[in-house]
């Protein structure tokens, strides 16, 4: 059961994606919505790629078969046709990108990279991203008859062209098919600190933590302790979105010191939490 404090999610329509459609003429297009904290944006899928970034706020999206965190120094890649949720965690400016297949990088004839990217990946968003992005047109419609103009041309291009070059982060959470460990995942993913021990969670789902540990098993190939660290580094994310030193953050996730945490982070990730999290 969702906590008491916790505001009351209300769910709204995407955007018609058509207005906003990426043409070979206008290959990249580039939408804005605000939307407040406890917001889900229903369901839904595109014939192009997406990009999805925050400018500020913290977003939650679910695609395919993984959920992701979504602060503003990472952007999301969605493949054509992956339906994907969005749930906004933080009062939120969602600055939203469509890729056409055709995209291409200075004239670049070859096949594209973005042909490449089959799977959802986290990307970080280097400073000079964010700012061009900022500057792309988001109006809607059709907009210009004779395509991009000069300027988005070359925004366009950059834009691109610093995606290619984006550095992929493993900061994902896998979610299972099965929907009894489906429900509680997303429990944990709701309420991440609630409880520590399979056989609490298992409680809260009223099953048995021999059958939930199964379900992990062979949903998910890991266990409920190595899926539930993912989910934690994931909610770092958000906390570091606020710019919270590293001993709160540490705090916040149950680890007895800064220190804890960092270990933590370099086994699992081969890093230093600051290489992640701002």
């Amino acid at each position: 059961m969702p906590s008491a404090s916790r505001p009351r999610r209300t769910s709204v329509p995407p955007i018609d994606p058509l207005a906003y459609a990426p043409t070979p003429a206008r290959p990249l297009r580039a939408k804005l919505r605000r939307l407040a904290a406890a917001t889900r944006v229903d369901p839904h899928s595109h014939p192009w790629a997406q990009v999805a970034m925050s400018a500020t706020g913290v977003i939650r999206m679910n695609a395919g078969d993984g959920t992701y965190l979504v602060p503003p120094t990472r952007a999301l890649w969605i493949p054509p046709g992956v339906e994907h949720v969005v749930t906004v965690l933080e009062d939120a400016e969602i600055r939203t990108l469509y890729v056409h297949p055709a995209a291409r990088f200075f004239g670049d004839a070859a096949e594209t990279p973005f042909q490449r990217w089959t799977e959802c990946r986290v990307l970080e968003v280097s400073p000079l991203l964010r700012e061009l992005v900022a500057h792309l047109d988001t109006a809607a419609g059709t907009g210009r008859p004779g395509g991009q103009d000069e300027r988005e041309a070359s925004l366009a291009a950059l834009i691109l062209d610093e995606l290619r070059r984006a550095a992929p982060v493993r900061l994902g959470v896998d979610l299972p098919r099965d929907k009894r460990l489906r429900q509680l995942c997303e429990a944990v993913l709701d309420e991440p600190t609630r409880w520590n021990s399979l056989a609490e969670w298992a409680q809260h789902a009223d099953a048995s933590p021999r059958t939930v540990a199964r379900l992990f098993r062979s949903e998910l190939g890991t266990t409920f302790l190595q899926w539930r660290q993912q989910v934690l580094l994931a909610h770092a994310l958000t906390l570091s979105a606020r710019k919270l030193p590293m001993a709160t953050i540490a705090a916040e996730l149950g680890y007895a010191s800064a220190s804890a945490f960092t270990a933590m982070v370099k086994r699992t990730l081969g890093a230093p939490p600051t290489h992640f999290f701002a």
